[in-house]
């Protein structure tokens, strides 16, 4: 009899051990900080000029979690406009003179509501959609992003329109600056991007969401 009941629980044992490490996944921890991104366009050709801001602050939801929504929604951004840096201090003055400084806000605020996954495909980046909320001069957008996930780096890219965020003046003021450089034509829509490291811990399996 008390052969029969260790067995039944080393057995017991044995499951229950197996259960608990199903049920542990693995842990995602976003590493490093966030780069903000953005490409505006200039001329009737419409020839990119990027750049990114040096000062945005990120404010995570989690330090880390289970999938991509624990760790990703609910955290916010803070934009320092006078940071911009496209590697042109004479393009960057004006920008911050002739474009931020004409709208309600020096900052631009973020926060990041969803996240909706593609199917999966074997061998291929992970994908899906990150949709933003983002506050700038006063006016509040959602914003979808298409963002890509591989070897540990998650990165999402998107447009806004400056007409949407009422900016029409700064828009005019900024084209009215560089008109000579832009010949007569400061394009409305903007590319935005951001790129975090988001590595999977504690475990060697990769639910990632």
């Amino acid at each position: 009899m008390k052969k029969i009941t260790l067995a039944f629980l080393i057995m017991f044992g044995l499951v229950t051990s197996a259960v608990a490490s199903q049920k542990s996944g693995c842990i995602l921890a976003q590493k490093g900080k966030i780069v903000v991104a953005w490409m505006a366009y200039k001329t009737p050709a419409k020839k990119g000029v990027s750049g990114v801001f040096d000062n945005a602050k990120y404010t995570p939801i989690a330090k880390d979690g289970k999938n991509f929504r624990e760790i990703l929604v609910g955290s916010k951004l803070s934009i320092d406009t006078s940071s911009v840096n496209s590697k042109n201090k004479g393009r960057d003055a004006k920008l911050v003179k002739f474009f931020f400084e004409k709208m309600s806000s020096k900052k631009i605020e973020a926060k990041i509501v969803n996240i909706k996954a593609d199917k999966k495909v074997k061998g291929k980046p992970r994908t899906g959609v990150v949709t933003l909320e983002i506050t700038m001069n006063n006016i509040t957008k959602k914003v979808p992003m298409t963002y890509s996930f591989s070897n540990s780096v998650f990165s999402a890219k998107g447009t806004i329109d400056i007409f949407d965020f009422s900016a029409n003046k700064a828009l005019i003021s900024i084209n009215k600056a560089c008109f000579d450089l832009h010949q007569g034509k400061t394009w409305n829509d903007v590319t935005i991007a951001f790129t975090t490291r988001i590595e999977a811990v504690l475990c060697n399996a990769k639910p990632l969401k």
